[in-house]
């Protein structure tokens, strides 16, 4: 099949394209290299789906340029499209909300529109645990109210699972959207939390620790998210929602002892207040994924840190 994967040369995006690859699809990968972090890492990426030497396209583009994704449906019948593009981060979207609108959700917009307009029947978009914001219960439930998103990046994100929904229902598209939660892994963003960590540990700086630590992420390993996203490439749904997570949280304070000690070095504590936008604990309820996606997250936390400082101590700095 021919596959979109906007957002393609991102940490997510291009392992999902190493993935659709190996299992023999076509991939093209849309995305803009904006300076959010450092353009040649995901140019390096790039460089490694290409060195697979499978039937691969990267088309330099953002979303909100709707003539340019015009351009590329009309150039290309797609089969299914995986909209992971976005502008991410919480306490980022703090700074610029009204970009966060216009690449998340106008973005979104531009991407149904020009699936609808080509006969592209399926789309995988991206949300996030965000969504659930302050939620008093946990593990988080997709069937849970989500009327409490406490930053802008949080409420683009509800936004686009509502587009995803009118478009399932005026115009019939197959539309299943998912909620990850905070994924790590080999070729994670440098300014997320392990990656962020590990850099500074290494280099004998500080780390900034928002709070006492004792905040909890359901931190989940990238080829378990990778194997949810291809489940739903699988079968339609109509249109669903699914959390990918761990189902598994740990503090913190328990992610830096895991980070020092596979780096071999302790950390110096920059204690800091806690920060607007962020949630005390996230943590994913997978009865949904495992029974409509057969999803099984098999990493742990250990291995999975593990696996993530075997990655950052080899690639080039």
């Amino acid at each position: 099949m021919n596959f979109l994967v906007t957002g393609g040369a991102g940490f997510i995006g291009s392992h999902v394209c190493e993935r659709l690859l190996q299992t023999g699809h076509a991939v093209w990968a849309f995305d803009d290299l904006n300076g959010f972090y450092d353009p040649q890492i995901k140019r390096r990426n790039l460089r490694e789906i290409q060195s697979l030497a499978k039937p691969f396209e990267f088309v330099q583009g953002d979303v909100t340029d709707r003539p340019a994704l015009d351009a590329l449906f009309g150039r290309v019948k797609f089969d299914q499209v995986i909209h992971l593009a976005a502008r991410a981060g919480v306490r980022p979207s703090l700074l610029e909300p009204a970009l966060y609108q216009r690449v998340n959700v106008e973005g979104t917009v531009n991407l149904l529109e020009a699936a609808r307009l080509k006969g592209v029947k399926k789309l995988i978009l991206a949300s996030s645990s965000s969504v659930y914001g302050v939620n008093s219960k946990v593990p988080f439930s997709e069937s849970d109210p989500i009327f409490s998103a406490i930053s802008p990046y949080a409420a683009s994100k509800l936004a686009c699972e509502a587009l995803g929904h009118v478009y399932h229902h005026v115009h019939g598209l197959d539309i299943v959207m998912l909620r990850f939660f905070t994924v790590y892994g080999p070729r994670q963003r440098p300014d997320l939390a392990i990656h962020k960590f590990a850099k500074l540990i290494q280099a004998g700086q500080p780390i900034p620790v928002f709070g006492d630590g004792t905040t909890a992420r359901d931190y989940t390993y990238i080829t378990d998210t990778v194997d949810g996203i291809m489940a739903c490439t699988q079968k339609e749904f109509g249109f669903e929602i699914f959390n990918l997570g761990e189902s598994q949280t740990v503090t913190l304070n328990r992610l830096i002892e895991l980070i020092e000690y596979f780096l071999g070095k302790k950390a110096v504590i920059d204690r800091q207040p806690l920060q607007p936008g962020d949630v005390p604990i996230t943590f994913a309820d997978l009865a949904k994924s495992r029974a409509k996606l057969g999803y099984h997250p098999s990493v742990k936390i250990e291995k999975g840190i593990r696996l993530f400082i075997d990655w950052f101590t080899r690639k080039p700095s």
